[in-house]
């Protein structure tokens, strides 16, 4: 069946596996990274790594940068008696993307982006990449064009939280919500449910979502400078623990949530209401060698449907996200001052 995807809940429990010194050489946890990383280097033209580690069941790498505005930034830079010793991560900050792509690190490995990353071909069974922005607030769209669904490939688009399993088809677990090329059905929780007729090769199809402004995902994001740093090919990584157990158990919906999709310009109609709480990203999740481009803005092919939603384009994420991302690592400063010490590196 199109549907298959082996060992779906086996994913979660394996144990977890760094990637390995001829990948890179991503240390432990007693390992420590010399100061010759401060100067990393220099990125491609779409802003990410093309050797990076993969976020996978367990643990998650978020690329970082030097933070110029952080204490004893100088002093760092300029000694040479922290060589070999651990990097605070206070030092650095979340490397912000300027402009909304389809993340090279949160997909599934077998998938193959595009160079200029708007563009994802499957290869066997259903498994699924994230985009590199969410939304928490607010009506958001996006679209996506199939470019080539040979016969048995087939494809589920639409939104996803950042715990929705790489590994399963969009709308498997709790975190998706997703509309299926075959027979149009829509998905939740392994669910599907007659929504729409299908698309095809050659459609266009669109993504609103609608996120009430008191959902508790729109306050300030985490600031990821307590988390450990790891290098990987000269670049380094903030290293995150998935809580996906603890999430579960706290989701909640989120009254008044809820999801439109179109095919062609065409609102479909309501597919999902009270969505659960959360940060929700544009996915793409692909059976077999089906092939989707997207489109983030802010040129859609069907730019009505912002102004008959009063929606906007994902696109418009980018610079919220990195102010969010300023303000949330400003209080960590402050909750912090006069606490951080190169001494106690």
């Amino acid at each position: 069946m199109e549907e298959t995807t082996q060992n779906f809940s086996k994913s979660r429990q394996q144990k977890r596996k760094l990637p390995s010194n001829e990948q890179g050489g991503v240390p432990g946890k007693k390992s420590r990274l010399g100061a010759d990383v401060g100067a990393m280097v220099k990125l491609p033209a779409h802003g990410y790594p093309l050797d990076h580690p993969f976020n996978k069941d367990g643990y998650r790498y978020i690329l970082a940068e030097p933070d110029p505005h952080a204490p004893f930034r100088q002093e760092f830079d300029e000694s040479a008696d922290l060589a070999g010793k651990r990097i605070p991560g206070w030092l650095y900050r979340v490397l912000s993307p300027n402009s909304v792509l389809i993340a090279l690190h949160d997909r599934a490995p077998q998938l193959k982006v595009s160079e200029d990353r708007l563009s994802v071909t499957g290869e066997k069974g259903y498994c699924m990449a994230r985009a590199s922005h969410y939304v928490t607030k607010g009506c958001w769209y996006w679209e996506a064009t199939v470019e080539d669904m040979p016969d048995g490939s087939a494809c589920r688009l639409g939104w996803g939280q950042e715990y929705a399993n790489l590994q399963a088809p969009l709308g498997y677990d709790k975190f998706g919500y997703s509309w299926r090329s075959r027979k149009g059905t829509k998905f939740h929780e392994s669910h599907g449910k007659h929504y729409s007729a299908g698309y095809a090769e050659g459609d266009t199809l669109g993504f609103l979502i609608t996120l009430p402004d008191d959902n508790q995902a729109s306050q300030a994001p985490t600031t990821f400078k307590d988390r450990p740093l790891v290098k990987f090919k000269s670049h380094l990584y903030y290293e995150d623990k998935d809580q996906v157990t603890e999430t579960l158990k706290s989701l909640k919906v989120q009254p008044g949530s809820k999801v439109h999709y179109f095919k062609n310009g065409v609102c479909q109609g309501e597919a999902f209401v009270d969505l659960y709480r959360g940060a929700y990203y544009p996915a793409i999740s692909l059976h077999k060698n089906a092939t989707v481009s997207v489109n983030f803005g802010p040129n859609f092919k069907h730019p009505e449907v912002l102004k008959d939603f009063n929606a906007q384009g994902i696109h418009e994420r980018v610079e919220e996200m990195i102010c969010e991302q300023t303000m949330a690592d400003m209080m960590y400063f402050t909750e912090k001052d006069g606490k951080l010490s190169l001494d106690s590196v």
